[in-house]
């Protein structure tokens, strides 16, 4: 069995390759560079196959049995990608938690489930504690009728993710709201939560939740917040006067290159003593019952490549459902917990 890494040459996706080695999944690297490439392949001693999503992808996809993506922004790269894992028969696995990305996959599960093929997105911090606890959550209460979750984060942003920040500054926020995605202002809503590591003011964002949560559980209200500092929370409310501004090619591009050249993502300490803090709440309106659950994980990038490499072992083992697939629908709601240094409480 053959796992595909592509993107293997960023930053998360070089950590990946690495792990994927010494777990020894001996992955085919692959990506559109083919110099940064070979010189990852090279170091890693291992096979190598350089192309681009708009050139017949498939025909680089001969005897890959599962295709984990890590390289964003998603919204350009998981469709290409996934289109060809479909033709192909291969699994098709990523590390997004952007909310288009997840609606337009879940889009082709009756395709994926015809072909016998996983679409499986968000296979790292993006979007596996938050997702296997909403389904935890509902677990507890199973009438709920409105999820809220939220991540306090520790640490700072690879190039790829800051790159995809940049991309979607100008798009707005977004919730659930029976059932259906609504487009809300950035920073909509705010309110006091304890991710766990004490009170903090946190703010309504648009995290893949708001799509996957909803297909793992069924409750038809979500919303999921980040706390953000006072001066924070008024530029974000203020981006919706010059969204029209940053998403005009010039200046988007101009930002991108900008993160590229001066953000360079977390070091090794940084991630071996990191920790992440994950709170969900899940409620009954009609009843008024409400629980609460919390997760404390490793540092996000170093829970990433654990998650994303357990979940390409899984996957090349069978394990992985056909059709499309969030992390709890996939391997279960204590899934998270079979990572290296996770702990659930529940309120």
């Amino acid at each position: 069995m053959t796992l595909l890494v592509y993107g293997a040459y960023g930053y998360t996706g070089e950590l990946v390759a690495e792990t994927a080695v010494e777990r020894g999944l001996d992955p085919v690297l692959a990506g559109r560079n083919a110099r940064k490439l070979g010189e990852v392949a090279a170091r890693l001693d291992c096979e190598s196959r350089a192309f681009a999503l708009d050139e017949s992808p498939e025909s680089h996809l001969d005897g890959v049995d599962v295709a984990l993506n890590c390289a964003g922004p998603f919204v350009d790269t998981a469709g290409p990608l996934a289109s060809a894992c479909l033709a192909t028969g291969t699994d098709y696995l990523d590390i997004t938690g952007e909310l288009p990305v997840f609606e337009s996959l879940a889009a082709h599960d009756d395709d994926a489930a015809d072909a016998g093929v996983t679409l499986l997105p968000g296979v790292g911090f993006d979007v596996v504690p938050t997702d296997c606890l909403a389904a935890h959550l509902v677990e507890r209460l199973p009438d709920a009728t409105h999820l809220a979750l939220g991540f306090e984060p520790h640490g700072g942003l690879s190039p790829g993710t800051a790159v995809t920040a940049v991309r979607q500054a100008g798009d707005g926020g977004a919730v659930r709201r029976d059932g259906r995605i609504v487009s809300v202002p950035p920073a909509h809503r705010e309110r006091r939560i304890d991710f766990g590591n004490g009170e903090r003011t946190a703010v309504t964002f648009p995290w893949g939740d708001v799509s996957t949560a909803y297909h793992s559980t069924g409750v038809e209200n979500v919303e999921v917040y980040v706390p953000v500092p006072t001066n924070a929370r008024r530029l974000l409310r203020g981006v919706r006067y010059v969204a029209p501004v940053l998403d005009l090619d010039p200046v988007n591009d101009l930002l991108q290159r900008v993160v590229r050249r001066f953000v360079s993502g977390p070091d090794a300490e940084t991630r071996a003593s990191g920790r992440a803090f994950v709170w969900g709440e899940a409620r009954d309106e009609r009843t008024g019952e409400t629980v609460v659950s919390r997760l404390v994980t490793p540092e996000t990038y170093a829970l990433t490549v654990d998650a994303a490499t357990a979940t390409a072992q899984r996957a090349l083992d069978g394990e992985a459902p056909d059709g499309f697939q969030t992390p709890s629908t996939a391997f279960g709601a204590d899934f998270v917990l079979s990572l290296d240094g996770v702990e659930r409480t529940d309120e």
